[in-house]
């Protein structure tokens, strides 16, 4: 079971928003949100974390949970072992994705990349299928979020793996809104 949310409306994206949002979530996240320097960043947190308690609520009927960090950084939920839950966030969308089993979820806007980049993210069947395809950002965004959706799934950050990170079995879904400008994968 994966159960996922996804936010778009950034015209909310506001201070007055923010101040809303703040006392809705424990202390520990407001005070996390609080230390992003940018209205966006502290959107982000809130929303993503308002997110998770709804779908932890509806999916699993848990209504309190603390979080923790791996040593590579992955979040995870303190007693919970058989609940997993993946966020991402970027200027478009915030998503989260909630499982029985481990789950990842990556979220990028559409935007140029550099031959550079190319080189250093994709294989040469991935590169080859950016390039020749009719709208180069929204491939690239598509592959990278697959990618760094498995990244996140298994909880190792992003590794040398990076070029051949999709050819281990591992399940992926993606969907691009056109309209919005980005692209959303996920991972189990």
């Amino acid at each position: 079971m994966i159960r996922v949310s996804v936010f778009d409306d950034m015209s909310l994206c506001t201070d007055v928003e923010v101040e809303r949002m703040l006392p809705s979530v424990p202390e520990p996240r407001r005070n996390y949100a609080l230390g992003f320097k940018h209205t966006f960043g502290r959107f982000a947190c809130l929303k993503s974390y308002l997110m998770l308690a709804e779908l932890l609520h509806d999916e699993f009927g848990l209504d309190e949970f603390s979080m923790e960090k791996t040593e590579h950084g992955k979040p995870f939920l303190s007693g919970h072992p058989d609940i997993h839950f993946s966020i991402s966030h970027c200027q478009k969308a915030i998503a989260v994705a909630v499982s029985d089993s481990p789950v990842g979820i990556d979220v990028e806007s559409f935007r140029h990349f550099s031959e550079g980049l190319l080189d250093k993210t994709m294989n040469p069947e991935e590169k080859a299928a950016i390039l020749s395809s009719d709208s180069h950002e929204e491939k690239f965004a598509s592959l990278w979020t697959c990618k760094e959706a498995v990244f996140k799934m298994q909880g190792t950050g992003i590794t040398d793996n990076l070029h051949n990170i999709l050819s281990g079995g591992v399940t992926t879904g993606t969907k691009l809104n056109l309209e919005k400008g980005y692209a959303l994968s996920v991972a189990w």
